[in-house]
């Protein structure tokens, strides 16, 4: 065996190989001709519309520095893609460091060059006035631009960065400035297929509109590029209500949980920006989203601007908790659980940003978090006291996803654990035999007394038992804590072994059927009810699949010499006795007073034996309708406000005919 020594040896280069004239220096723009992903990410169709990106944001840089009102954008036939805008204009002086050249041609053929990197041109804006334009010059086969400043107007031609001729003074101009620049994208970069998308470029600029509410936008595309009906040839793009109205047409007619959008302006410590914020929380099942910006530039990856906005709301919302008396809630939810399905714009700017890359994807300013944070959260604080109907309802929607979210976590851990041990089955089941769950049942029943007797009258084969102490916890109002804590619903979940919500898999179900075997009376009633809740609520799955049913064991039991039979209830202890003991005097009539004073051989006779019993199976409703009645009903019956339970009953306290005390 060779040594280590050899080895490296062996694989390092022979002398020779590699010399000072293998040093290659790239001058000018050809890096980003040669590596364009290190400047615009790539050359796909992302890439592609960055460059229309880096033009616009210096247009909307001039707008949101107040030198300019409107941004003309234009989409040729030919591919071509113009930006135009009436600021201040590039500056077209000689340049004190190129004495030879004007300050146009090197912002627009050197990297790292522009107005923003200090000085007062510019107080907060999107990117560098060189990086950017001189990128996309360098990515062209052509690009012009014109200047009208001073009265005066100037133009330059390129080509793939190189000018094809000095700055020209084209002559006098009334009534205009700013700066118009016309590029088309080179096919030896982007492919000879790639087409900046009507769609993506009128999105872009409406979005654009939508965060700095001075600017009109007007928009104008050749019909001949329309593909998408709703794209107009021409539009002019202006929001006076800023990220509000931008909100409003993302969510449309979306239902909220409360009554209105979170949103303002603010502006930032210590002179360094303004924040602008507009928050919805819709109330249906569809996903939430993000959208955060940096001086206009979407930041889509996020950032610490984003982060400092968490912080905000989830310490906002923890203090009204306490405030409200949910002290629990305060200490259990999180930041994840705040903007969880929430639709949120967020606009920041702020002098002098950091990006992780060219691209600006994400915001790394770290100042960005504590400023952010500090002028969002006393208006939230304000809003949330300000209307308490809004904060309370926010409140539990919050807390239920902190709680759905605990669940996720037990369920995953309680898979972790049965992946790496054994089955671990609660000491009070009394399992079948069988080792499919084909043809198996789970009779969940009251107590230990009924349990016993229901494990002498089963079948041990395909008939398990699991007695439950006395009335489980209702789980439409309790907590995540008290859930996991609860040692009957614990054992219960470790009998089924299938999981809960978004966890449960049929598949690991050990029992075909789940029965809800309870005595016939109130107190019976209302243990089947909230059995019914907990399967509603966290396993309804397991409803759906058609597993879940109610036994239906007699109240009463009735003889009269060798005749004998069982009423479930008074109505229909009273048809017997009209019918099969018509005309028999002195019917001995016994009434349970539970499952346990049953002997086993009556409770397997009535109740437990496949051939004679009667099951009530527990479904959900067909219709959406009908899913919402239930959700309602639940909510109204099981749920956490009191006050709910207080309306119904007065509503339908009239319908009550007898009333068992």
């Amino acid at each position: 065996m060779p040594a280590m020594s050899d080895l490296f040896q062996q694989l390092a280069p022979k002398s020779g190989d590699y010399s000072a004239k293998d040093i290659e220096v790239l001058e000018g723009l050809e890096p980003v001709r040669r590596r364009p992903g290190m400047y615009i990410g790539g050359t796909d169709d992302r890439a592609l519309h960055h460059l229309v990106a880096e033009v616009l944001d210096n247009a909307m840089d001039e707008a949101v520095a107040g030198h300019a009102g409107f941004i003309d954008l234009e989409l040729a036939a030919d591919g071509s893609c113009t930006v135009r805008d009436n600021g201040r204009g590039i500056p077209v002086d000689p340049h004190p460091k190129f004495p030879d050249k004007s300050a146009l041609e090197v912002i627009l053929t050197t990297l790292h060059s522009g107005g923003k990197f200090g000085g007062d041109a510019y107080k907060v804006s999107g990117g560098l006035h060189g990086v950017g334009v001189s990128v996309v010059n360098a990515l062209s086969d052509r690009l012009a631009v014109e200047v009208a400043r001073d009265r005066q107007l100037y133009r330059q031609s390129f080509a793939r960065g190189v000018p094809l001729g000095p700055l020209e003074n084209v002559g006098a101009v009334q009534n205009r400035r700013g700066t118009t620049v016309i590029f088309h994208p080179d096919a030896q970069i982007f492919g000879e297929r790639a087409r900046l998308r009507p769609a993506t470029v009128y999105r872009m600029a409406r979005s654009k509109a939508y965060l700095f509410r001075g600017v009109k936008i007007r928009w104008k595309c050749d019909p001949i590029l329309l593909e998408d009906a709703e794209i107009p040839a021409e539009d002019t793009l202006h929001f006076p209500n800023g990220l509000v109205d931008f909100l409003a047409a993302v969510v449309k007619d979306r239902p909220l949980v409360t009554r209105g959008f979170f949103a303002g302006t603010a502006p930032l410590a210590d002179d360094m920006g303004q924040v602008e914020w507009a928050i919805a929380w819709p109330d249906d099942d569809e996903d939430g989203f993000s959208n955060t910006y940096t001086n206009t530039v979407p930041t889509p990856e996020g950032g610490t601007h984003e982060q400092g906005l968490r912080t905000a709301l989830t310490r906002s919302l923890r203090a009204y908790a306490e405030l409200v008396g949910n002290k629990k809630a305060a200490g259990a939810i999180t930041a994840d659980d705040v903007m969880g399905g929430a639709a949120v714009l967020l606009s920041l700017f702020i002098r002098d940003p950091q990006f992780q890359g060219q691209t600006k994807d994400k915001l790394a300013s770290p100042e960005a978090a504590r400023l952010v944070d500090g002028a969002i959260k006393d208006h939230f604080d304000h809003w949330l006291s300000g209307d308490p109907d809004s904060g309370k309802a926010l409140l539990a929607r919050v807390v239920e996803r902190a709680e759905e979210r605990q669940r996720r976590k037990q369920a995953k851990e309680t898979s972790r654990k049965t992946a790496t041990k054994r089955l671990r089955l609660p000491g009070k089941l009394a399992d079948c035999t069988r080792q499919t769950n084909l043809g198996t049942e789970l009779f969940l029943v009251e107590g230990d007394s009924a349990g016993g007797s229901a494990k002498q009258g089963r079948q041990r084969e395909t008939q398990a038992v699991l007695p439950l102490r006395g009335k489980i916890l209702n789980v439409a109002s309790a907590s995540t804590d008290k859930l996991r804590q609860n040692q009957e619903l614990k054992d219960l979940m470790e009998a089924l072994g299938c999981g809960m919500r978004d966890a449960y898999d049929e598949e690991r179900l050990r029992y075909e059927r789940v029965i809800i075997m309870t005595d016939a009376d109130v107190d019976g009633a209302h243990i089947a009810s909230l059995l019914i809740t907990f399967f509603y609520q966290e396993m309804p799955d397991l409803i759906r699949g058609g597993h879940l049913f109610l036994a239906m064991p007699p109240l009463y039991r009735l003889s009269h010499g060798q005749i004998v039979a069982y009423g479930r209830d008074d109505a229909h202890k009273e048809e017997l006795l009209r019918t099969r003991f018509a005309g028999k005097k002195n019917v001995e009539i016994s009434r349970f007073k539970g499952l346990g004073e049953m002997p086993p051989a009556q409770l397997k006779e009535t109740t437990m034996d496949p051939a004679r019993r009667t099951l009530i199976r527990v479904a959900l409703g067909r219709t959406e309708e009908d899913h919402e009645e239930t959700k309602s009903l639940v909510e109204t019956l099981m749920g956490r406000k009191p006050e709910l339970r207080f309306h119904y009953i007065q509503k339908h306290a009239r319908f009550v005919r007898d009333l068992d005390v």
